[in-house]
């Protein structure tokens, strides 16, 4: 077997140990609170508006967790969840070298959490049929393979990291994200300073959250993720990236179409 070989033999086998069918979808599939679920065919120069007029998602729908799996971001996420999965190892290592017991099973935990997600491919994009029919939001060109998902509304907000166990509270309007915490008792290896805010549009972003460096007014929705990050200040252990790496491949994480 030659070099080249090989290695398209390795991405294979990465990529099937990861979860992630490598086999053409020749089609778009919409899914979720559609009036018309199932796939679109792709033919060259498709794009989301072409996809979105075929299923008709359901106009009280919840539009603002719409999901786009874009098939060319396949190697870009497999590599962010492997680099994920490695730094969590890399702190479960490190934790258990200076008999810390406590962070080596968050780590752990956290491993264990992240290896049974999916890579889904999810690209941010406004998917508001309304906004991309009058131009509000860019109509994008769709990949052989994509996926449109619509989940149906939601009414909690998730708090996952380090925290003594996941959380799903209900959602409360004008309830700033800090609060939440108030009912998601944090471990003491947490990072008491900041949080990261995953919306469910796929965005996400860090909020300060201690006394000395407080922001107000940033507020959740509902079907918001909140990710208590670990402390990792320990010279030690250098995994500086960790936290940030974490809440992006959280926000690649669409909403269950059905709601549970």
């Amino acid at each position: 077997m030659s070099h080249l070989k090989k290695l398209s033999a390795r991405l294979l086998l990465s990529l099937s140990i990861l979860g992630v069918s490598t086999a053409s979808q020749a089609a778009i599939t919409v899914s979720g609170d559609v009036a018309k679920p199932g796939s679109v065919a792709f033919t060259p120069g498709i794009r989301l508006q072409d996809a979105i007029n075929e299923a008709q998602p359901n106009p009280e729908g919840y539009w603002l967790a719409g999901a786009w799996l874009h098939t060319p971001l396949l190697e870009q996420q497999t590599r962010l969840k492997v680099g994920v999965l490695f730094d969590l190892k890399m702190l479960q290592r490190g934790a258990m070298l200076n008999n810390n017991d406590a962070l080596a099973s968050l780590a752990g935990r956290l491993f264990e959490d992240i290896s049974s997600l999916p890579i889904t491919m999810r690209k941010v994009a406004v998917l508001d049929p309304v906004a991309v029919e009058v131009g509000f939001a860019r109509n994008f060109l769709l990949a052989d393979g994509d996926q449109l998902i619509y989940p149906t509304r939601t009414n909690s907000v998730r708090v996952v990291g380090a925290v003594q166990q996941p959380c799903t509270l209900p959602f409360r309007a004008q309830q700033q994200a800090r609060d939440y915490l108030d009912s998601c008792p944090r471990l003491a290896e947490a990072d008491a300073d900041f949080l990261w805010l995953i919306h469910p549009d796929g965005r996400y972003q860090r909020v300060a959250i201690a006394a000395w460096n407080r922001q107000d007014g940033i507020y959740t929705v509902a079907g918001s993720t909140i990710l208590v990050p670990v402390k990792n200040s320990n010279i030690d252990l250098p995994t500086p990236d960790l936290n940030e790496q974490l809440a992006q491949f959280l926000a690649t994480q669409p909403l269950a179409e059905v709601a549970p």
